[in-house]
């Protein structure tokens, strides 16, 4: 059965922060993430990847590059 709060596709993570969470992807917002995902010694990205996975992990990482880049396309 599937987990609505473990999104399994970029779309569904999207809707998931900007619907569900009442986040705005902005840049600010993007960068300040992906600076905590990119840093393996960030003990918030420690204990993701101990709960949830590497490849999860992984998963969260590419959404936020891809939602920087549609951003970035965007304007």
């Amino acid at each position: 059965m599937k987990n609505p709060l473990f999104p399994e596709s970029y779309e569904e993570w999207q809707h998931f922060i900007t619907v569900d969470c009442k986040l705005e992807l902005t840049s600010a917002f993007i960068e300040e993430r992906l600076s905590v995902w990119r840093n393996d010694g960030c003990e918030e990205t420690r204990r993701f990847r101990k709960l949830y996975g590497d490849d999860y992990w992984r998963s969260i990482t590419q959404w936020y590059e891809q939602a920087q880049k549609d951003l970035a396309n965007s304007g």
